[in-house]
């Protein structure tokens, strides 16, 4: 059972994400807060999935994520937004979330995001990603150079970083084309040498700016 744990200062969106999840036979929501208490109920909770409000008025959402990355039992961390484009996206991935969706995501694909999530994989809303790309020019000149060193990439590497920006862990990995769960694990390593970055987020945002993705939300 996937364990999760939402925190929004909306009682809306954690009513509405609770009873979404909930109807899945593998997930529970077990625990919600407003912002204040987050932390307590993280702490007593110790979930494997926390979805996050980027911007809350009580508590800002990056400082409590400094301090769940602190966490002996870190949960993976999706950031939630009602904007296409937030100017607090990028440091949020940079300090440690593994992705970030809209809060009008579709039923359906939230429950797939949070599986992504637990099995290690990152969530992108690929509209979101779109238009925070275009939000920020400084992202968009390394598109050129992003793409040369894609195509520094095997053709298995290539599909490898594909699949972690579909959202899919190792594991997952593996069990599609077949490998070692410690063939993939190279493969990735490589990967990040090669495009010069330090988490997956980090590729699947390369990948999608290479235009190795098609239309569909980045998903399991």
């Amino acid at each position: 059972m996937i364990r999760v744990v939402i925190v929004d200062d909306e009682a809306l969106v954690r009513s509405g994400f609770t009873m979404i999840l909930n109807a899945t036979e593998d997930i529970r929501v077990v625990g919600t807060a407003a912002g204040i208490d987050a932390l307590d109920v993280i702490r007593a909770e110790k979930p494997d999935v926390l979805l996050l409000d980027i911007r809350m008025p009580q508590v800002d959402g990056l400082t409590l994520l400094s301090v769940v990355d602190t966490l002996p039992d870190r949960p993976a961390i999706a950031m939630l937004t009602t904007f296409d484009a937030d100017e607090y996206v990028m440091a949020a991935l940079g300090s440690g979330a593994s992705g970030f969706l809209l809060k009008d995501t579709e039923p359906e694909q939230l429950a797939q995001y949070v599986r992504a999530l637990a099995a290690g994989g990152v969530v992108l809303s690929a509209r979101a990603s779109r238009t925070l790309l275009d939000s920020h020019p400084g992202l968009g000149r390394t598109v050129d150079a992003e793409a040369d060193r894609v195509s520094t990439l095997t053709d298995r590497e290539r599909q490898v970083l594909t699949l972690v920006a579909h959202g899919l862990s190792n594991a997952e990995i593996a069990g599609r084309l077949y490998l070692g769960s410690g063939t993939v694990k190279d493969h990735v390593s490589a990967i990040l040498a090669k495009l010069g970055v330090g988490s997956r987020v980090q590729a699947a945002l390369a990948a999608q700016r290479a235009g190795l993705l098609d239309d569909r939300n980045v998903e399991s």
